[in-house]
């Protein structure tokens, strides 16, 4: 069985978490920069088994996809081009960076390391993980 991975997408930066190699706990693992996204997740799939990868879709309040969608799905073709093998799926991102941050500060975080941009995407990305990971356990249950 292999990992999956989850990417925070951002113009800038994208914060990426993967699993353990049994699917049972998402990790933040980095922050790359968006340029050179596609390259890390070509590098990490040769050296670690990966089924999957989930990105974080953006969605207002009303559940209609949000102003920065225009630069993920660019992105994401490109990134099912470097790793045609490997399936991507888009899961519902709202609220996890409030959600990271609420994470730093109960973790004792110091205020300088919450201003951390490339901390909070990574974060956010394990969170994203998570909720997915729990979705699919809900699924099956059903």
């Amino acid at each position: 069985m292999g990992r999956l991975m989850a990417i925070d997408f951002g113009r800038k930066r994208c914060g990426i978490a993967v699993t353990d190699p049994m699917r049972i706990v998402a990790n933040g693992l980095d922050t790359v920069p968006t340029a050179t996204l596609c390259d890390f997740v070509r590098a990490y799939a040769a050296r670690e088994p990966l089924d999957g990868i989930v990105v974080g879709e953006p969605r207002d309040m009303r559940d209609r996809p949000s102003e920065s969608q225009r630069y993920l799905v660019p992105a994401i073709q490109r990134l099912r081009k470097a790793v045609p093998d490997i399936p991507v799926t888009m899961f519902d991102e709202r609220f996890t960076s409030v959600l990271a941050h609420r994470a730093m500060l109960d973790g004792g975080l110091g205020r300088q390391d919450r201003r951390d941009k490339a901390l909070v995407d990574k974060i956010s990305a394990a969170i994203i993980l998570n909720d997915y990971l729990q979705s699919l356990q809900y699924n099956s249950n059903q």
